[in-house]
């Protein structure tokens, strides 16, 4: 009963972050997600790990201090905000927020390191 209740849970609170992210456009190369829960490498790399399984991403910068993850897309491929919050739910996490841009995760990264 538990496992059902903390699963509804999960995907109410991925509906709600995908809903709460203004439109982005359809051809946006990159997702940028918020997530909580991640405290050490092991998480960052099970992230890195479950995400690069997926042949519609190319590249994924996490940084645990900052809890975001980039994900860029292959041309012509992406995953859906739904699709990229259950991956991360699954995985252990919460996500806060997902917000698409043209942005390379190469930007994304030397911006959060620069914070």
């Amino acid at each position: 009963m538990f496992r059902i209740l903390s699963r509804l849970a999960a995907a109410f609170a991925v509906a709600l972050a995908a809903s709460s992210v203004a439109a982005a456009p359809a051809d946006a190369r990159t997702a940028r997600i918020g997530v909580d829960g991640m405290v050490c490498a092991f998480c960052a790399q099970g992230i890195e790990k479950k995400l690069k399984a997926r042949p519609e991403v190319e590249r994924i910068f996490v940084s645990l201090e900052n809890k975001v993850v980039a994900v860029g897309f292959r041309d012509g491929r992406t995953l859906t905000d739904e699709e990229l919050g259950r991956l991360i739910v699954d995985s252990g996490y919460k996500v806060t927020g997902i917000a698409r841009t043209d942005e390379s995760v190469d930007a994304i990264r030397d911006a959060v390191r620069r914070r």
